[in-house]
């Protein structure tokens, strides 16, 4: 059975990442706008192909892989599992991302001779999951309590939070002049469900007893958080899939946010740019349903010797006397109290320089419109945390090889791997645009021991201003 614990904990032990560094800056794909509403804007007018614009996904782990676990390499398993218990602490984690476009598109207005302002907008669907590993709940799960008189397991070591959320959203990014770009995001969220367990406190220490042979005792804090979970789990449940996608446009727990960013161009070849994303919040007040744990309490656990008949206790009675003490132990406090969620804000900026025009056969001279072929930079990444902002730092190359074909090559360094080799690619055929991202290229060859691994891609049409 301890086994079987830990190996739950370790089954759960990938994550997906909300740093998209290959799209951030990629300005022939509109995706990017969702990365920086005041990045560059390379077309005139777009619309992204339904469920299929842009979809994402990113697994990994800060702590021990799979290999570790279970890698046949003549080491006694349950040795691997305790080094790499060991070797994770309560500041490692797991997170999960993935996100789909149900819809989106974009436009650009102004006057007839200088279209400066561009508009986008759309709805997609997100996916979320954040748990630090719980150190203490592994060790006592792994070695038990009798090898830990007197120590404190601490409860706060559970963290986690998850949800799936719909996003609605409408930016707006002016081109203010050739050196100067804005642009800002609003959004509407609407909750499908979330779970929330981040402010947990409390302890657990075993001490040796008086009556009997060890005292435990709890000093517990414990919440659980949760809306749209009651209607599906619950024994009367008729949930169906139109009211699904009811949750989705605008039919859950609805919230508000914004993106903000900028572009600034010192000169034609140095560039840099930021952006902070979801700034906002949900508020839970539709189908919530929380759980609590409050209180102090002292468990001597069971009398090995039973009462002589004389006693007048029965059998039964001795059992059910120690059955409603264990249900004392933890009682579980239901409520409908309301609650609200702040989103994980994001903060991306990212120096960039241009190099290498393009060349004219005819006269040998560099060719004056169309911009640089190559460009070089670095890229900073920023998440929020209940417990420590998580940070990323990406080096990249960027090259138009030819008409219509892009690719940007990245290395990242961040709480998952220091050496996440990454590769994007984005082809323009007539109209249609295709692009498709990956990274940590060199883990391929063992998948298994990868730290991360993302894939992004995505179809649009797109009606390109006149460059090359």
């Amino acid at each position: 059975m301890k086994t079987i614990n830990i190996l739950i904990l370790f089954i759960s032990w990938f994550s997906f990442s909300q740093n998209k560094q290959i799209l951030y800056g990629f300005s022939e794909i509109p995706q990017s706008l969702l990365l920086n509403p005041g990045g560059e804007v390379k077309n005139d007018w777009y619309f992204g192909i339904p469920l299929l614009s842009h979809i994402h996904a990113n697994i990994g782990s800060s702590g021990s892989t799979v290999y570790d676990i279970f890698a046949d390499d003549g080491v006694d398993f349950n040795t691997k599992l305790r080094n790499a218990i060991n070797s994770m602490n309560s500041t490692d984690f797991m997170r999960i991302n993935q996100q789909l476009d149900i819809f989106s598109g974009g436009f650009a207005f102004g006057n007839t001779y200088e279209k400066k302002a561009y508009l986008s907008f759309g709805l997609y669907q997100e996916f979320n999951f954040l748990a630090y590993f719980p150190k203490d709940f592994a060790v006592l799960a792994l070695e038990g309590n009798q090898t830990n008189i007197n120590r404190i397991f601490n409860a706060n070591h559970f963290n986690a939070q998850t949800d799936i959320v719909s996003v609605f959203h409408v930016g707006y990014n002016k081109k203010v002049n050739d050196a100067f770009t804005f642009g800002f995001r609003g959004k509407i969220y609407s909750n499908i469900i979330n779970l929330s367990t981040t402010q947990n406190r409390g302890t657990f220490i075993t001490q040796v007893g008086e009556n009997n042979f060890y005292n435990h005792i709890f000093n517990l804090d414990l919440e659980l958080k949760t809306s749209g979970l009651a209607s599906l789990t619950g024994d009367d449940s008729d949930f169906e899939a139109k009211d699904l996608k009811k949750r989705i446009l605008f039919g859950g727990n609805l919230g508000l946010g914004f993106d903000v960013g900028f572009t600034y161009k010192y000169n034609d070849k140095w560039t840099f740019d930021a952006s902070l994303l979801d700034i906002g919040f949900i508020k839970h007040s539709k189908d919530v349903e929380n759980y609590k744990v409050d209180g102090a309490y002292t468990f001597e656990g069971i009398n090995p010797i039973f009462p002589n008949s004389g006693s007048g206790q029965t059998a039964d009675e001795y059992w059910s006397e120690i059955e409603e003490d264990f249900e004392d132990l933890f009682t579980v406090d239901t409520t409908a109290t309301k609650y609200t969620t702040w989103r994980p804000a994001k903060l991306n900026a990212s120096l960039n320089y241009a190099f290498g025009k393009k060349t004219e056969k005819e006269c040998n001279c560099l060719k004056e419109a169309g911009g640089y072929l190559n460009a070089v930079g670095m890229q900073l990444f920023a998440i929020s945390t209940p417990k420590q902002p998580q940070l990323a730092l990406t080096a990249y190359y960027y090259r138009r090889l030819i008409k219509g074909l892009r690719v940007k090559a990245t290395y990242t360094i961040d709480s998952y791997s220091f050496k996440n080799v990454g590769l994007g690619l984005s082809a323009h055929i007539g109209g249609a645009n295709f692009y498709v991202m990956a990274d940590n290229f060199l883990e391929y060859k063992n998948i298994y021991n990868a730290q991360s691994v993302s894939l992004q891609l995505g179809f649009n049409y797109i009606f390109n201003k006149n460059e090359d």
